[in-house]
């Protein structure tokens, strides 16, 4: 398996990437060795995109993507974000000011043990600090050689603007799957109107739509999904019936449910790199593998129909993070 190239801005990468989010949090106990594992073998089927985040496991992810990385830093590009701080009572804040971009980037490198960052996203927008005070501190390290590219996450339509009108916003991470079709309306218009390329988080619905979530029981203690109102209760059981049909689809092509969610995000535009995430080499190679799904028109609008916008069932998060989103 191979993976073609796709341009995102300027920055161009394989057609597919891997979020490592997982391997240090939010989904149960991880390991680090296969982690690395499941790096080395994504570089060797073509994904040059690694994302990770200063927020996971509070700097670990950063660390553990620097060791796997060594020997192997001109094979790919590193995307890291900065500005989710611990909040009040437990919670998440965000940080936008000027001070805090050049702290937080000497901290990734730091951790990441590069010289550069090929893509630097705000992981959200600080409501309380312009984006343009934010954008401009992140177009200095840019000039510093610090950075290569810029980015947001979860972002707003004129947020968007504002900021690419400061400095080229390369790419704009946000989650998009068939079960979240948020930017589609606004978001994604603008996007494109500029050539920001997309750069969708959580492609399988946090691993709902690959039909391997049956239960929440069967979630780990520690599993972040079990604080998601898409996974309680009875909004659990509809969306279930939306992986149902997913599977029947899957299994009339002989691919798997993940795998037809997948390609259904991956034949959204030239413009669109997923990041899946993965701490396991198996796993990894199914997702790369839905990249070279061969599907029709009629394929992607009968794969659509099986999870319309309106059919699914519970926000995305708690109101606390949900806030966070689309600014």
């Amino acid at each position: 398996m191979t993976l073609a190239d796709r341009r995102l801005g300027q920055l161009v990468v394989g057609a597919q990437g891997l979020g490592c989010m997982g391997m240090s949090q939010a989904y149960g106990q991880g390991d680090e060795t296969e982690s690395i594992a499941t790096i080395h073998r994504a570089i060797e089927l073509g994904v040059t995109l690694f994302d990770t985040a200063d927020q996971y496991g509070r700097g670990a992810n950063e660390e553990l993507l620097g060791r796997a990385l060594k020997g192997r830093r001109d094979q790919v590009a590193i995307a890291t974000k900065f500005a989710l701080v611990p909040g009040d009572g437990g919670g998440l804040a965000v940080r936008g000011d000027a001070a805090y971009v050049r702290e937080a980037v000497d901290r990734s490198l730091s951790r990441l043990d590069v010289d550069h960052i090929d893509l630097y996203y705000q992981h959200r927008v600080d409501p309380n600090v312009p984006i343009e005070e934010t954008v401009g501190a992140m177009a200095e390290l840019v000039q510093a050689g610090k950075v290569r590219h810029l980015g947001l996450s979860e972002a707003g339509a004129e947020t968007i603007r504002r900021a690419h009108a400061v400095h080229p916003i390369t790419a704009l991470q946000s989650e998009w799957s068939l079960w979240t079709r948020d930017i589609e309306a606004e978001i994604l218009p603008v996007c494109r109107e500029l050539g920001v390329g997309i750069v969708p988080f959580s492609p399988l619905g946090r691993g709902f739509l690959t039909g391997s979530v049956t239960s929440v029981d069967n979630l780990a203690a520690d599993d972040m999904r079990r604080n998601l109102p898409r996974f309680a209760g009875e909004n659990f059981d509809r969306n279930l019936a939306i992986v149902d049909k997913l599977n029947s689809l899957a299994a009339e092509r002989g691919v798997t449910a993940g795998q037809l969610a997948l390609a259904w995000v991956q034949r959204q535009g030239e413009d669109v790199v997923p990041i899946p995430g993965t701490k396991r080499r198996k796993y990894l190679e199914e997702n790369v593998a839905a990249a070279q799904l061969e599907l029709t028109a009629d394929d992607l609008a009968a794969i659509a129909a099986t999870a319309p916008a309106d059919a699914v069932s519970g926000d995305r998060y708690r109101p606390e993070m949900q806030k966070l989103v689309g600014r």
